[in-house]
Order: C-alpha cells, then sequence, then structure tokens
C-alpha cells in the first residue's frame, strides 16, 4: 500500500504534524507505540508569552500564537471536547529587584496585548504570596494534551491510520524515489519521535540536550484560583481544587525514575506561593527532547531526501508546533523555506564531522 508520509512517533509533534498533513490532502499512515509517561501526556501544556526569570517575550510568539489557538480551537470543534483553557498568568515578583528589573522593560510597546496590568504590590490573601505584586499577562492557558492525544489517537485507528508497534529502523529501506517499511510504501517518511530521537542513526548527529522533568499533581481544598501562577514554578488550576505543579529541569540523570530530591523541590516552591496545605496526589516524569540553542529540529536529511525530521520542541512544543507543522509541509510540498533558526541545516558541520569519522 502507499501513502505520501509515514510518520513515526504520535506524541505532540507527530500529532500536529499529522493533522496538518491529512488537511492538506495528503495520505499518512503512523507508527507509535503510547507511554503514559511521555513527555506530551505528562505536561501541563502550558502557554505562556513571557520566558524565564528575565521578562523575555517567548521566540516568535506574535507568530506562533495565534497559530496555536487557531488550530487548537479547531481540534475543539472536531473532537467536541475542551482543549485549550484559556487563563491569564499571575508572575509574582519574587523580589524588589525583580520588579525594578520589569519596570525598566514595560515601556516597550512589544508588550501590547500580553501585559494587561503591572501590580507592585497586591493586597494580602489568604491563599497566596502575592504582597510583592505580579504582572498579569494575557493571552495564556494551557491546552488539554493527554485528552487531545487520546481523541487523535482513537480518530486515526478507527480509520486505520495508526499501527501501534514498535517501528523497526533496520526494516525501513530507502528507495529511489522514497521509503518502504514492511511492504508500505510512502514518498517520505517523517520521524517524530521525542526523546528517542537522539537515538535514531540518521539523526544522531543532531545536538540534542535531553532532560528530565518532573512535576506534581496536588489538591487544595476549597480554592478556585482565578489565574495560573508562576513564581519558580507553574500553578496551573485544572479545575475541583485540583492543580498540576511544575516542572524541574535535571540534564544530569535523564531517565523515567520520580525522585524524592524533585517532589520536594517542586513542593517547597509552591509554598512560596500557596499559603493553604496541600496534598501530592500524583508524581510524574517525563524526558523533553531539548536542544542545544533551544530552538527545534525540522529539516531534510541531508542526504537522504526521503527521510526528515519533526522534533525538538521542548518545553515550547504547545506553542510552536501548530505554525511549524504548516511552515514544514510548505518546505515539503512547496519547497517554501524553513525559518533558519529551526531548519537542520545550521548544523551542517555537525554532520559532515560525523560523516568524516566513519
Amino acid at each position: 500500500m502507499n501513502y505520501d508520509y509515514l510518520v513515526v512517533g504520535h506524541g505532540l509533534a507527530g500529532a500536529i504534524l499529522t493533522c496538518f498533513l491529512e488537511k492538506s490532502g495528503k495520505t499518512v499512515l503512523v507508527f507509535d507505540v503510547p507511554k503514559a509517561n511521555a513527555a506530551s501526556r505528562v505536561a501541563a501544556g502550558l502557554i505562556n508569552p513571557v520566558a524565564g526569570k528575565r521578562f523575555a517575550k517567548s521566540w516568535q510568539v506574535d507568530a506562533f500564537l495565534p497559530a496555536a489557538a487557531a488550530f487548537y480551537q479547531e481540534m475543539e470543534a472536531r473532537y467536541q471536547t475542551p482543549l485549550f483553557h484559556r487563563k491569564p498568568i499571575l508572575k509574582l515578583f519574587s523580589t524588589p529587584e525583580e520588579q525594578n528589573n520589569w519596570m525598566g522593560k514595560s515601556t516597550n510597546s512589544a508588550w501590547d496585548g500580553y501585559i494587561e496590568t503591572t501590580h507592585l504590590q497586591l493586597p494580602p490573601s489568604e491563599y497566596v504570596h502575592q504582597e510583592l505584586g505580579g504582572l498579569l499577562i494575557q493571552q495564556g492557558g494551557y491546552v488539554a494534551l493527554r485528552t487531545f492525544l487520546q481523541r487523535r489517537e482513537e480518530d486515526l485507528q478507527q480509520r486505520g491510520l495508526l499501527r501501534l508497534d514498535a517501528f523497526d529502523l533496520a526494516q525501513v529501506e530507502l528507495l529511489p524515489e522514497g521509503v518502504r517499511y514492511q511492504g508500505v510504501q510512502a514518498r517520505k517518511i517523517i520521524f517524530c519521535e521525542g526523546a528517542r530521537g537522539a537515538q535514531n542513526p540518521f539523526f544522531s548527529w543532531l545536538p540534542f540536550s535531553l532532560n528530565k522533568g518532573e512535576i506534581l499533581d496536588i489538591n487544595v481544598p476549597d480554592f478556585e484560583a482565578p489565574y495560573i501562577y508562576n513564581k519558580a514554578v507553574y500553578v496551573v488550576p485544572l479545575g475541583q481544587s485540583q492543580y498540576r505543579i511544575g516542572a524541574t529541569y535535571n540534564w544530569r540523570e535523564v531517565n523515567e525514575q520520580p525522585t524524592q530530591e524533585a517532589r520536594e523541590e517542586l513542593t517547597s516552591k509552591t509554598q512560596d506561593i500557596l499559603k493553604k496545605p496541600f496534598t501530592v496526589t500524583a508524581q510524574y516524569v517525563g524526558i523533553r527532547p531539548a536542544v542545544r540553542d533551544r530552538k527545534p529540529l525540522v529539516g531534510l536529511h541531508p542526504v537522504h531526501r526521503q527521510v526528515a525530521i519533526f522534533n525538538g520542541m521542548g518545553s515550547k512544543g504547545v506553542l510552536m508546533a501548530p505554525l511549524l507543522a504548516q511552515q514544514f509541509i510548505a518546505a515539503l510540498e512547496q519547497e517554501a523555506l524553513l525559518w533558519p533558526e529551526v531548519d537542520i541545516a545550521r548544523y551542517q558541520s555537525l554532520f559532515s564531522a560525523s560523516t568524516s569519522n566513519t
């Protein structure tokens, strides 16, 4: 049987890419073995236009955010279920120095449409440590990733387009005009494997910088927060007094074992935000497919042009993947140019070095 594309991996990147491939009229067959603790399934799906302690605008957020919102709204309509939960983010100041740092940047017009209010002081709250004030950020929220992936998997399975088998790279045959795998042919194969992509021999030369992230689910009785809170960690209200807390970043021990160290770190940082006692109800671990320069990995293999990658989204995949998927398909089908910041061609020297050593 022939397809336009084989897609390996159905986490966030693979699921979104597959949606847009089908929307553009292409035939797709997906291979995946779902993992309960895959990064896409345990992440909070946070969309935050403001990045880090230095109050920087998220990279290309002006382009990414409208595309992401439109995509998740389309998926909500298609699958008749809420996915994109819009909620303002209250980024709390930790110190007076942090206040001053923000005030020095706040007059920049680039923030228009993103910062609703700057509070240099907020009234005492019985629930939240907010005396130093903070920023009320617009256009934030979170995506129910687990629900989205489940609905998408069910859809593909019903149409016979998802094979829940471990993918065997040894069985990939490269043809002059495509690929063959277990009797199935396609024009191209696209690897969307998340952290497993670092071991893919086609792309092992790319500078993955995998890191382990842990998050907690907690219960806070009789508290329904009006915001997503952010101060060292995020506190995302899921409804019915349930919250998701995260996340840690660990480059030293990239394994899937939950740790007491991370639990204590997240608990302590949550106590810096919430005054009320809470109960930890779950702890999750995921491995982020991050990259050395913190930009995604998108493009065709330098030699085998029937082999491609769509990966490396890190913690911003919820925001970036919808637009990047559209750009990638335009590059595949219409020879449009990718942004140089995401095109794997930026690492051509690493590929050349890897081939010269073999």
